[in-house]
C-alpha cells in the first residue's frame, strides 16, 4: 500500500478473506492482490462492498510475509507484502465462501470468531 493522504483514509477497506488494506478505488481498479482469482473484485464495485469492510482493527505492515513470525501468527504468510488489518469485521456472502472452497481454499473469518484449534 502506498501513502494514503489523510482525506482518503476514510475510504480504506480491508479484504474479509486475507485482510489486506487498500483504498476502495484500488480494490475496484486492481482487485485484491491475494484473493482476486476467486473473489473477482476488479471492476465490480458491488462485490468490493460485499467482500471488504470499512470496520477493521489494527494495522500490520509486512515487507517479507514469508519470513515474518507476525505473518505466521496472523495467517498472512504466503500473501503479498503490504498493509494488513489485525481483525476485520464483516460477513462474507455464502456464495463467496462456496467459491473459495470450490477453488480449493478454506475460508477463515478475520473477525476472531475462529480459534487456532478450529483452524
Amino acid at each position: 500500500m502506498s501513502f494514503v493522504p489523510g482525506n482518503q483514509q476514510r475510504h480504506l477497506r480491508a479484504c474479509m478473506v486475507c485482510s489486506v488494506v487498500q483504498v476502495q478505488q484500488r480494490f475496484i481498479r486492481e482487485g485484491c492482490p491475494n484473493c482476486e482469482t476467486f473473489l473477482g473484485l476488479q471492476n465490480h464495485p458491488d462485490t468490493v462492498q460485499e467482500c471488504t469492510s470499512q470496520v477493521f482493527e489494527g494495522l500490520i505492515t509486512l515487507a517479507d510475509p514469508a519470513q515474518s513470525w507476525v505473518a505466521r501468527w496472523q495467517r498472512l504468510d504466503g500473501y503479498v507484502p503490504g498493509v494488513y488489518a489485525v481483525k476485520v469485521v464483516g460477513q462474507l456472502p455464502e456464495e463467496t465462501i462456496q467459491n473459495i472452497e470450490d477453488a480449493g481454499g478454506r475460508y477463515i473469518p478475520r473477525d476472531g470468531t475462529v480459534h487456532d484449534d478450529d483452524a
